[in-house]
């Protein structure tokens, strides 16, 4: 989730070339080995984003299969769609988030999955396949790894001493985009996402416009708004919001909740005891989630289906959550869950809070080239 400059801008010009190509009563055990009919050698790679896995989930696979596991970690959908579209990505599994994945399953760079090798599938949550399949038709090609919503995390006791006299406002949105509280919150720090989309998908929603509009004139209007803002936000960044909230070096991020309650959980680790919460917005968030694909050019898709039918297990799928604070969308494993994250309302939602937010969906190709022009002016402040 973290982006330097040169690889920002190179990995923007890769998907501008990307983007117009694209447009153009067994037991568990049993469970991993079914269906594969042809041996492959034991290797498997993932990519994957970062701080997204429990710490023997790979360790406890490799011993079970045998299959040796390379695993390596992105910080934004820009990575991950400049890889793909480039070919020959030496992965044979990656986690796109859903929204993106439509645009790859659209170019044809990922591999139908094999549900005979996926006994497991009858632990998926009938509601989140039913979200996945509109833009997967037949959840043809994805299976989600984790879901969570795009939204505000504050660290409380820093937030209420630099607003001062200034009372909490009624929708979190206002702590990043409405100038009356970031010109007080930039005395702690503000962090923003540092990708395009998150950004001006956020802003767009923060005005009432369709989020995914084609409309220059909302991503004028958003752009306008942001730039209001610009000179409080201290950073972007993707990939290091967890560490900063649960350091103190920030007070407010615009970022994905998951991160924000893992924040919390790692400061009260460290025993640096920040107050840190994920604040559930008036108006609602934005909701995405993360899926796992096999890539058209993967060498061992055998493997990987063995171990996305081991993620698909209960108490795997429940492992990952307590570690990483984010939901699953495997029904069955809600059990196994720890109840304070199961009861936390900022992390399985309240029907009425998913009934506020903004499904996933998609941009065409222009308007993801306005939106790329305007997100490089707005970060660089001209």
């Amino acid at each position: 989730m973290n982006l330097s400059y040169s690889k920002y801008f190179l990995s923007m010009a890769i998907i501008g070339i990307g983007l117009a190509t694209v447009s153009c009563g067994k037991s568990d055990k049993d469970n991993v080995d079914a269906g594969s009919k042809v041996e492959e050698e034991k290797i498997l790679n993932i990519y994957n984003w970062s701080d997204y896995i429990a710490p023997d989930t790979i360790a406890n696979f490799e011993k079970e299969t045998g299959i040796k596991v390379r695993y390596d970690v992105f910080d934004s959908n820009e990575i991950l769609h400049a890889k793909l579209i480039a070919k020959n990505t030496g992965y044979d599994i990656v986690v796109p988030g859903s929204n993106w994945a439509k645009l790859q399953i659209d170019g044809g760079l990922y591999q139908k999955l094999d549900k005979a090798k996926l006994p497991n599938w009858k632990n998926l949550d009938p509601g989140i396949l039913k979200q996945m399949a509109e833009l997967d038709p037949g959840n043809t090609y994805l299976v989600d790894w984790m879901w969570s919503y795009n939204t505000v995390g504050i660290n409380v006791d820093k937030v209420k001493a630099a607003l001062g006299d200034t009372p909490m406002p009624e929708n979190a949105w206002d702590l990043v985009f409405n100038p009356t509280y970031t010109s007080k919150l930039k005395s702690c720090g503000i962090t923003f996402l540092d990708t395009p989309a998150d950004v001006f998908q956020a802003a767009l929603h923060y005005l009432g416009r369709p989020v995914y509009t084609g409309s220059s004139e909302d991503y004028d209007a958003a752009f306008n708004m942001l730039m209001k803002v610009r000179p409080d936000i201290k950073k972007f960044n993707s990939g290091g919001q967890i560490d900063d909230l649960a350091s103190g070096n920030v007070c407010v991020a615009y970022g994905w909740a998951g991160d924000f309650n893992l924040a919390r959980k790692r400061s009260i680790e460290n025993k640096s005891e920040q107050n840190i919460e994920a604040l559930i917005p008036k108006t609602g968030g934005l909701m995405f989630m993360d899926t796992m694909a096999i890539p058209a050019d993967a060498k061992h898709p055998d493997n990987a289906h063995q171990f996305i039918n081991y993620v698909m297990r209960p108490e795997v799928a429940a492992s990952i959550t307590n570690e990483v604070t984010y939901a699953n969308p495997n029904k069955a494993a809600t059990e196994f869950v720890d109840p304070e994250i199961r009861n936390n309302k900022s992390i399985y939602l309240s029907a009425e809070d998913i009934a506020k937010l903004v499904p996933p969906g998609i941009e065409d190709n222009k308007t993801r080239r306005n939106m790329t022009r305007l997100y490089t002016k707005f970060k660089s402040g001209v």
